[in-house]
């Protein structure tokens, strides 16, 4: 019998453990599970799962648990940054943190509850130097919740 991993047998192009080596983000603000898709230089497509268990849903709101639009944004920056590193993928990003620069025309079309499983859309629209623009979208069951666009910047991180 031919044993498979799961990363072989799933519709996955990165899993936990290769986001967590190119994200500095850690629990509670790791807001990428997984990539399904990831073309270099032009896009990504990642998973954010959410569950009652997330932190925020406990105080954003108590009687009505609605995912704050900050870390929707958060979560499109993420999958941005992953788009960066793997387009990038060179020995002079390797020891750099992408910070958030700018958000433009972000708008919520609706909200995202408990239990949700929102699907990051992220395009790279230009790079200049260390300075890189993606359009991203939120969507929760074929849904646009969120859209932004986003402006980030590598910046050299000093241990």
């Amino acid at each position: 019998m031919d044993i498979k991993t799961a990363k072989e047998t799933s519709s996955c192009a990165m899993d936990i453990k290769e986001i967590m080596s190119l994200l500095p983000h850690r629990f509670p603000f790791l807001l990428i599970d997984k990539v399904v898709d990831l073309k270099k230089g032009k896009s990504i497509k990642a998973i954010k799962n959410t569950t009652m268990n997330e932190p925020f849903f406990q105080g954003h709101f108590p009687n009505h648990p609605v995912m704050p639009g900050v870390l929707i944004l958060e979560s499109l920056a993420q999958a941005g940054g992953i788009l960066a590193y793997k387009t990038a993928e060179d020995d002079t990003m390797k020891d750099m943190l992408t910070y958030f620069m700018g958000i433009d025309k972000a708008r919520f079309r609706k909200p995202i509850f408990p239990g949700s499983t929102i699907i990051l859309n992220v395009e790279l629209i230009k790079k200049k130097q260390m300075i890189w623009v993606f359009r991203g979208t939120a969507l929760v069951d074929n849904i646009l919740c969120c859209e932004a666009n986003l402006m980030a910047s590598f910046v050299a991180h000093n241990k």
